[in-house]
């Protein structure tokens, strides 16, 4: 029956941590779980940004706790831990999903720029992953889903430090999966292509920051050329993807690599 079905993938009471929640594919994730019956604990470091995810839930019938948090710091990530666990209980849902992109290429990177996409995009994910854990291993449960990219699979000049993290992301995400399957908690991540968000408009932007509308319609046309399908990926798509491996319905999945990326790549 379809019921049964949609039971499957139902988050009923379910609690769910989400880095990066304070925009694009972090901000629609806190709520298609929230649609799914979660409860949210939402993290960033953009605290307007967080309080707007948390209306954003809120129209959907769910309700966010906000927590400022830098990922990059391993106390504030196992701090955002404790605050889940002490609100509620447990935490069954860990997304880390918060990251940052750099455009430059090798020979012209700073050891400022090095030094400010691995502490977010990999140590992060590193301190999400263990502090996520340790709190579900007391409930014999839980699904960790880490935010990757086609990025981390293919080799595209000018993001070398982009790239570079979400390989080792997709390693993590493999020996965590290992290490952690003996207290019942599941590991994999989503490796998007691109998708529509503000940080996939980087290359869009003029010297002023701002988007120059000419370079976004060249490059929409250029992406969806690309794509066997002939779209481009939206936050929503992913979230989905997400809800997947947060859910029964992929119990039998982990230390895998989800690929919704609209047919772009296919290794």
């Amino acid at each position: 029956m379809i019921s049964d079905i949609l039971s499957t993938f139902a988050l009923a009471g379910r609690i769910a941590v989400v880095t990066g929640a304070a925009s694009g594919i972090g901000r629609e994730t806190a709520r298609v779980l929230a649609e799914a019956g979660a409860r949210p604990i939402i993290a960033d470091i953009n605290a307007e940004g967080l309080e707007q995810t948390a209306a954003y839930v809120a129209e959907a019938g769910g309700e966010a706790l906000a927590v400022r948090t830098d990922v990059s710091r391993r106390g504030y990530v196992e701090a955002l831990a404790a605050k889940a666990v002490e609100a509620h209980g447990r935490i069954d849902i860990w997304v880390n999903c918060a990251g940052t992109i750099v455009s430059r290429a090798i020979l012209d990177v700073s050891e400022d720029e090095l030094n400010k996409v691995l502490p977010i995009n990999l140590h992060g994910v590193y301190w999400g992953c263990a502090a996520a854990a340790r709190a579900m291993k007391e409930t014999g449960s839980g699904s960790i889903i880490n935010i990757s990219s086609s990025g981390g699979e293919s080799a595209i000049p000018g993001i070398s430090l982009y790239s570079m993290s979400k390989a080792a992301v997709n390693m993590l995400t493999r020996t965590a999966a290992m290490e952690f399957g003996a207290h019942g908690i599941r590991v994999n991540a989503v490796a998007p292509g691109w998708v529509d968000t503000p940080m996939g408009t980087h290359t869009f932007r003029d010297d002023s920051g701002s988007i120059d509308p000419v370079k976004r319609e060249q490059g929409l046309v250029a992406r969806k050329a690309a794509s066997p399908l002939g779209i481009v990926g939206e936050p929503r798509d992913i979230a989905l993807a997400i809800l997947y491996l947060a859910s029964d319905a992929s119990r039998f999945m982990t230390g895998q690599i989800l690929r919704p990326n609209g047919g772009v790549s296919m290794p």
